[in-house]
């Protein structure tokens, strides 16, 4: 009788101790580099044989490499905001260059944190000083390797998220950054910059910055490795956006979005895997949150790519979207991308196409720039300087991976454009997109870079509500 009546409270007792034993499970590390300026195709494991990144490369080799990843944007730091909130620029309320990120908005940072996560940034900030109160420890600036300090400086006792953000390869350029140098016939000029010296020297020089920073990676993992937490931690490798070279950087090319994203977490990822499928930037901070066990608000924009860490061959979005806004010079461009077909929207066509005030300064827009005017440039490597630009842009970018045909002209693809041109144009309005009623003004000078006197920024327009988009 009396082992009938104690059953319900052994079984009571089992059932507790279940979500117990499952909570003590040791929870994963996380860090995430952020490059600074790097496209996806100049990277080793992305095909590029001419540039030395043999960690990233191992990366790759021990975990999965991702080839249709996007950014939301290809400015700096309304890239890094949306990354940490999850959510699409014009929803964060810092979606213009230098614009810092709300005290209001939710990152993934500080939800970790109130779990027990210890967590720090290191290197670039470019945040705002709001988001500081969000981690415990940021050490801002690039000497003495603070990603490295902050690993060394985390508590032992806790799981830890750390943001490694460097500036490389940012400009400006200088010789010595790298030894041995990348020669000018290590780099791939793509068809949209000529290939002429001095473009080439200024690649090699991009290189040299992109294999410093590969160097620096290798430092931390060799770090997690020292201490023991490698194998518990999800690294993940990703850029800002692209190249800061013309037609990459600020704008909604592949050149501008498209980012390399390498993961390395043995518990789910197979070494060497690929995976095909698409996702976008407002995804890593739902992937983070559910890796960690920790529950997702409702502010997140994204989905979480944890299934495509289990299964590459999986799907998990339909769509990706980004946008270009004011960066060093006025621009509103929208642009929506199925896998193969993306479409462009441009609300200010009668401006150029003008790459970001340092890529203007750099020896390779300068010398465009003088064959411009000699006629000596072929049409996709003018594109910067037409004006009027397009205000609709569409691409096969199966059969035109550089995106240098535009095809919303041509009566055959109006299905997709159509097509692509209302799921635009439904995204806009779930996430509460408008064009600005007042512009910010250029800041420098389109053809020299250099900084204008009478430069006057426009003002912040309030910040989009909560709605949170359908995400197919």
């Amino acid at each position: 009788m009396w082992r009938w009546m104690m059953l319900p409270v052994v079984l009571g007792l089992v059932m507790v101790g279940e979500p117990l034993r499952a909570s003590a499970a040791p929870r994963p590390n996380f860090v995430i580099f952020v490059a600074d300026d790097a496209a996806w195709n100049d990277i080793g494991c992305y095909g590029n044989r001419g540039v030395r990144t043999p960690n990233l490369d191992r990366l790759a080799r021990e975990g999965m490499r991702f080839d249709q990843a996007f950014l939301t944007t290809s400015s700096c730091s309304p890239s890094r905001c949306s990354i940490l909130t999850g959510r699409y620029p014009h929803s964060t309320g810092a979606e213009q260059l230098h614009w810092p990120l709300p005290a209001n908005q939710v990152t993934f940072v500080e939800l970790l944190r109130r779990r027990g996560y210890w967590t720090a940034s290191a290197g670039k900030w470019h945040l705002g000083p709001a988001a500081v109160k969000k981690f415990d420890l940021v050490l801002r600036g690039v000497k003495n390797n603070p990603w490295v300090r902050a690993l060394r400086e985390r508590p032992r006792e806790k799981p830890f998220f750390l943001w490694a953000a460097f500036v490389d390869p940012h400009r400006p350029y200088q010789p010595g950054t790298l030894d041995p140098p990348h020669r000018p016939e290590d780099v791939t000029v793509p068809p949209f910059l000529p290939d002429v010296p001095e473009v080439r020297r200024d690649l090699a020089m991009y290189y040299d910055e992109i294999g410093r920073m590969d160097r620096h990676i290798g430092q931390v993992l060799e770090e997690l490795r020292r201490q023991g937490v490698l194998e518990q931690t999800f690294v993940l490798f990703i850029s800002d956006n692209g190249r800061p070279f013309p037609r990459c950087k600020t704008t909604l090319y592949h050149s501008g979005i498209k980012t390399p994203w390498i993961v390395r977490y043995p518990k789910l990822v197979r070494p060497g895997s690929v995976c095909r499928s698409l996702v976008s930037a407002v995804d890593i901070a739902p992937t983070v949150l559910e890796l960690a066990g920790v529950e997702q608000p409702a502010s997140f924009q994204g989905r979480s790519f944890v299934p495509l860490l289990k299964n590459p061959q999986g799907k998990i979005r339909r769509f990706v979207f980004a946008e270009q806004n004011w960066h060093d010079y006025t621009a509103h461009r929208r642009a929506v991308y199925d896998g193969r077909y993306k479409y462009i929207w441009n609300a200010y066509p009668e401006l150029p196409m003008t790459p970001p005030a340092d890529a203007v300064a750099s020896p390779t827009y300068q010398t465009m720039l003088r064959l411009h005017a000699a006629g000596k440039l072929r049409p996709e490597q003018a594109t910067c300087f037409r004006k009027p630009s397009p205000r609709e842009e569409l691409y096969d970018t199966q059969a035109d991976p550089f995106e240098l045909h535009n095809l919303a002209g041509d009566p055959k693809y109006q299905p997709v454009l159509r097509r692509l041109r209302q799921r635009l144009r439904q995204w806009k309005e779930a996430t509460g997109d408008r064009v600005p009623p007042v512009r910010t003004p250029d800041e420098f000078d389109r053809t020299t870079g250099r900084r204008l006197p009478q430069f006057k920024p426009g003002p912040r327009r309030p910040r989009p509500g909560q709605a949170v988009l359908p995400l197919e």
